[in-house]
């Protein structure tokens, strides 16, 4: 939807409207002059976004592109770590904080070594959920003070796997999340003369919150309820391996949003933690598990796009309520494992599209038809339309609903022609677009019309796979932010949700981050001339491994970029993936790239033995098709000099 432009706009009122300040925590904003920017160190040092996706166009990338700004990857594990070494100070804790990364969140090798090197300082450790993972991790950790957390569902292969680790001097500890899973580890210790360090996993009764609010209770998929973890005491004793028990673990839930969930399940973790002391486990661990959230709305609540409580606060209050209950049992306090991955990789990256054509369903407002025999429904839309200071605006929305589903029906029947149609659906239009100008006049919105500006909205169309790149937009309803990158001295005029390049419905964004409430638009600029970019914030979690080839639409371009200060722009790209070529995903689907050649040369050459096509002709077909095999999955674009010029309609 069109809105009406205004004479007075800044920087600063563009950085409020999309909440660059709300949901960037000191690393995004919005400079003077209407470019995006990344602080990573949450710094002085800016990087404009836009200057980073020029340069990589440079390089021969174009959008869609991820860019990971590694540095605020490196922040936010020193930031994780020292969060939690400050509250143990406070609160004077004995024990010391030792987390882990959740490999799952992110298993891309490029962010994984990031996370080891920033974390070698701390002791940062790996957590592993399968096999493959498991495997990374042993190849990946070095040393022996960093923990190796085994979660998931295991077979002997990972067990063996594990006690390898455990052999070259690792501290890797196998939670038990299945009853049958401590017999094998029992049997196989005896089988390897290896000593395993193991874990429990507490299936809590403290109910979970947000959208995985189903990973505790009774009907939880993982853990050992109270009588299995007593039967599996008694496992551990009498095959004379009590003193491998070393921790507790529980998991509430990714995307946990309120603090108090988290405050209780920490104390009904740590009461099973100090009853297993009591009874002669060494214990020395209490594993948090995930759930340290993301705000990805900026409004610091407890809806599940937010969280209502800082990184701080998380550590302070795990810490403090671990040593209450402690210190009330006369249990020395354990270390701390936490198994934060959201919290970690989200802010670090994010996804820039770049929109490719405007759908607009009242196109042709300003050409009024005037069929040459015009229906009586029709005429009654008109008398509508020019009724407006006699009629209410519910009642001519009514009016206008009744009347576009009768044309509808009529033409159906065949009672209506393809001219009275077009002007029954222009008429509509105008209708709503009318009455929604007088609502921005008048504030009070009747609930009825409360959908109207999302029925008006544009629809941006953004050269980008929704199932490839925000797969949990599509299956989960996750929020993330969206902003232009450029262009934010000028007041954004267009109402518009944003659509994919692939042949799906689904394959759309419309439903956007607002502080008080979930957008069903978001507010953009009309398109010109010049390329439009815009930016999808904190996607580092989850989405780079878990997108869907739907349509073939492969991995998008990526960039690394790092702080440079001898740099005029401040950063440099330190590496650059090139995304999938339609042949990588051929291949992937099991079509054989030469094989595929092979059958396109065949009906090739027998067209030219029919004379259908020329000789030189079919040359240049049989080129054209091997050519676009190499080039990438997503539309093609032209370098900005020779991109022809978008015609934009004066309205």
């Amino acid at each position: 939807m069109k809105r009406k432009p205004a004479a007075h706009w800044s920087a600063a009122k563009s950085e409020e409207l999309y909440g660059f300040k709300r949901w960037g925590d000191g690393h995004f904003a919005v400079d003077n002059e209407g470019f995006a920017t990344v602080q990573p160190l949450g710094d002085e040092r800016k990087i404009r976004i836009l200057d980073v996706v020029r340069e990589a166009v440079g390089m021969g990338l174009s959008a869609p592109m991820v860019i990971r700004f590694q540095d605020l990857l490196r922040n936010r594990v020193s930031q994780l770590n020292e969060v939690f070494a400050k509250a143990i100070k406070e609160e004077d804790y004995p024990g010391r904080y030792r987390g882990v990364f959740p490999i799952k969140v992110n298993q891309l090798r490029e962010v994984v070594e990031e996370i080891i090197e920033a974390g070698r300082d701390f002791d940062y450790g790996l957590e592993a959920g399968s096999r493959p993972e498991l495997m990374i991790a042993l190849a990946m950790h070095e040393g022996t003070k960093r923990l190796i957390i085994c979660n998931g569902y295991k077979d002997l292969d990972y067990l063996r796997l594990a006690l390898l680790g455990r052999k070259l001097g690792k501290q890797v500890i196998i939670v038990v999340e299945q009853l049958s899973e401590l017999d094998d580890i029992i049997a196989l210790a005896a089988e390897t003369g290896v000593e395993p360090m193991i874990g429990f996993r507490a299936k809590l009764q403290t109910r979970g919150e947000g959208k995985w609010a189903t990973s505790t209770g009774d009907n939880a998929k993982f853990g050992l309820n109270t009588a299995e973890i007593l039967s599996a005491c008694e496992k551990l004793k009498a095959s004379k391996l009590s003193d491998c028990l070393r921790l507790v673990h529980f998991h509430i839930g990714s995307q946990v949003p309120n603090i108090l969930t988290i405050k209780n399940a920490v104390t009904e973790a740590s009461r099973f933690y100090c009853q297993l002391h009591k009874m002669g486990f060494p214990m020395g661990l209490l594993d948090v598990g995930g759930g340290l959230g993301i705000d990805y709305d900026g409004s610091r609540t407890n809806f599940e796009s937010s969280m209502n409580y800082t990184m701080a606060e998380y550590a302070r209050d795990i810490v403090s309520n671990i040593r209450e209950i402690c210190t009330a049992e006369a249990v020395p306090p354990p270390d701390i494992v936490s198994e934060s991955g959201r919290a970690v990789v989200a802010p670090h990256a994010l996804l820039v599209v770049e929109v490719v054509e405007r759908i607009n369903k009242r196109e042709s407002l300003g050409k009024h038809r005037q069929p040459a025999e015009k229906h009586a429904i029709v005429s009654s839309l008109e008398a509508t339309l020019q009724n407006r200071p006699r009629l209410g605006k519910l009642e001519r929305f009514h009016d206008a609903v009744q009347k576009k589903a009768e044309a509808f029906s009529l033409f159906n029947l065949g009672y209506l022609d393809l001219e009275n149609r077009a002007a029954a659906e222009q008429l509509f239009w105008q209708i709503c677009e009318q009455i929604a100008k007088e609502i921005k006049k008048t504030g009070y919105v009747p609930e009825e019309l409360h959908e109207l500006n999302k029925l008006l909205a544009d629809q941006y169309v953004c050269n980008f796979s929704v199932f490839q790149s925000l797969l949990d937009h599509w299956a989960l309803g996750q929020l993330f932010p969206v902003a232009p990158l450029h262009r934010l001295t000028e007041k954004p005029s267009v109402d518009a949700i944003l659509v994919d390049i692939t042949c799906d419905s689904d394959g759309k964004i419309s439903r956007f981050i607002d502080l008080q409430d979930v957008q069903d638009y978001v507010p953009l600029h009309p398109l010109g001339n010049k390329p439009y970019y815009l930016g999808i914030f904190l996607t580092g979690a989850y989405q780079d491994i878990m997108g869907d080839m739907h349509n073939l639409f492969g991995r998008v371009n990526e960039v690394h970029v790092f702080l440079e200060d001898d740099e005029e722009d401040g950063f440099y790209i330190e590496e650059s993936i090139s995304g999938s070529s339609v042949g990588e995903v051929m291949e992937d689907v099991q079509y054989q790239q030469a094989d595929l050649c092979r059958r396109m040369k065949r009906q090739i050459d027998s067209a030219t033995r029919k004379d259908v096509l020329k000789p030189r002709e079919g040359i240049r077909l049989l080129e054209l098709y091997e050519r676009q095999l190499r080039n990438k999955t997503y539309l093609g674009t032209e370098p900005f000099s020779t991109r022809p010029k978008r015609k934009v309609k004066k309205r």
